[in-house]
């Protein structure tokens, strides 16, 4: 049997998919089809613009950008477990060393992209 408090947090989900689809539908419908060169530009700053409108991503910087992000929520992971680590006692290490386990295998693919001459 669901609970109310499950099925709230359904009902809620369910509008809030319900809620955008009209929002990602309606520029479909309005959107002019054809491209236009302006659009396509570069935006500088109000100078003129210089180059190709599409560069490529320079893949030397995709590793700092995974270790950012993986530090980033592994950091705010670790302050909350912290700063409740009074209440929670040790068993909270039942959570916190497989969630640093699941961490690890992107940092560690990051940093063997990092140590790759071919992106430098």
């Amino acid at each position: 049997m669901i609970t109310s408090e499950f099925a709230f947090i359904i009902i809620l989900g369910l509008f809030g998919v319900l809620a955008s689809l009209p929002m990602l539908l309606l520029p479909t419908l309005f959107a002019p089809k054809k491209r236009n060169p302006i659009k396509l530009q570069t935006f500088e700053s109000g100078q003129p613009p210089t180059g190709e409108s599409r560069i490529h991503l320079i893949m030397q910087y995709y590793s700092y950008l995974i270790m950012f992000v993986v530090f980033d929520v592994t950091i705010m992971f670790l302050f909350a477990w912290g700063v409740s680590f009074s209440q929670l006692g040790i068993q909270s290490l039942q959570v916190l060393l497989p969630f640093l386990a699941i961490v690890l295998i992107p940092m560690a693919y990051a940093l063997t992209l990092a140590g790759k001459r071919e992106n430098w």
